[in-house]
């Protein structure tokens, strides 16, 4: 049997088990080693998104070691027992029109996905806050540096947000300008692509109670840190103009979860012609812009979804790489039961406790 972290219902998590899967030629399974958390397990858990959802088992960061693959599985993946891999969302069907066209994050036949798949769908172990993880043959699987500690292993999908956001969609190049809104681990994530791409000048903005998240940023290379709240706050959109000579920035990303104000600073503070990427969810909520703004500064607006394996893959060798001390990035780790609390925590829930990133690891 194999235990699992199942969330019920809104902040109701419950540890159950279930039967170990059994093995084919075509697929697989991981003994997770770390599950990293973001901002969408948070609205995941208190109930902000897919409300109503039958019970499944989160963590749709997952990463460790291949404890069982089948021959087709090892060849169609390029791996063997006890490779290191870390693990994408979805598993698309890889056969349909999308899927070869490369755009298989669009695939209408997938399986679902990694952490946001109901346990009633057999074999149940889709996510990682488990001892054990099935991957199916559709699974989407990257090998990552064995001799990497676990932690930092575990933030390829936030890295790969971050290259994927700034670098991909936000086209940041040699020289830019760039705003990033919102500081949690992609906002710093972002900081390190955009950096690495050759930025400028970076900006990030954050809240009274994310000092500890902003002092990291500038450790990463952020050139202008904004604390947007409190007696000192700062109006984002006047900064911008200030250090920009009045031209706005080439490029901004808005990563805030469920806040309306930030979707319009970024239009406002975005230059001529620059690009807005948003990321940040809001819940499903409906957000009031200008479209005026869009059509009068010639704006480029991207939504941003997750992480592509081109990103993925850029993020990996970026981590492999060790230029950046990303340990610094870590400060909880918990077992699988404390999987509630691991997410309390890195919302800001807990008193006391000044998260950055947080992982669950199922043998700790």
């Amino acid at each position: 049997m194999v235990r699992a972290a199942v969330q019920v219902g809104p902040r109701k998590i419950e540890i159950q088990e279930f039967p170990r899967p059994a093995t084919g030629a075509d697929d697989g399974l991981i003994r997770v080693e770390a599950n990293g958390l973001c901002g969408s397990d948070v609205e995941f858990y208190k109930g902000h998104l897919r409300q109503g959802m039958p019970a499944f088992i989160p963590g749709h960061e997952p990463m460790g070691i291949i404890e069982e693959v089948g021959e087709n599985a090892a060849k169609r993946w390029g791996v063997q027992p006890g490779d290191r891999v870390a693990m994408e969302v979805v598993i698309p069907c890889r056969n349909c029109f999308d899927c070869l066209t490369g755009n298989y994050q669009a695939c209408r036949n997938r399986v679902g996905g990694h952490g946001v798949t109901p346990v009633e769908v057999a074999p149940a172990l889709w996510g990682g806050f488990a001892e054990y993880m099935y991957l199916a043959p559709g699974a989407v699987v990257h090998k990552i540096d064995k001799t990497l500690p676990a932690e930092v292993a575990a933030m390829y999908n936030g890295m790969g947000a971050g290259v994927r956001w700034a670098l991909h969609y936000g086209q940041v190049r040699l020289g830019d300008t760039v705003l990033v809104l919102g500081a949690g681990q992609r906002g710093i994530a972002a900081v390190i692509a955009a950096k690495s791409a050759g930025a400028g000048t970076v900006l990030i903005t954050g809240l009274e109670a994310d000092a500890h998240k902003l002092a990291l940023a500038r450790e990463f290379g952020a050139d202008h840190t904004l604390v947007v709240d409190g007696d000192d706050a700062v109006d984002v959109v006047e900064r911008v103009r200030e250090i920009t000579d009045g031209r706005g920035v080439d490029v901004t990303l808005e990563l805030t979860p469920m806040a309306a104000g930030p979707v319009s600073d970024a239009l406002l503070a975005t230059k001529h012609g620059g690009r807005v990427v948003l990321a940040g969810i809001k819940g499903d909520r409906e957000i009031p812009i200008r479209t005026d703004v869009i059509i009068n500064r010639a704006l480029t607006v991207q939504g941003a979804f997750g992480v592509d394996a081109k990103a993925m893959a850029e993020a990996i060798a970026l981590i492999e790489s060790r230029r950046f001390p990303l340990e610094r990035m870590h400060t909880h780790t918990f077992g699988l039961d404390d999987t509630a609390h691991a997410i309390e925590v890195l919302a800001g829930d807990v008193p006391g406790e000044a998260a950055v990133h947080v992982s669950v690891h199922p043998h700790h």
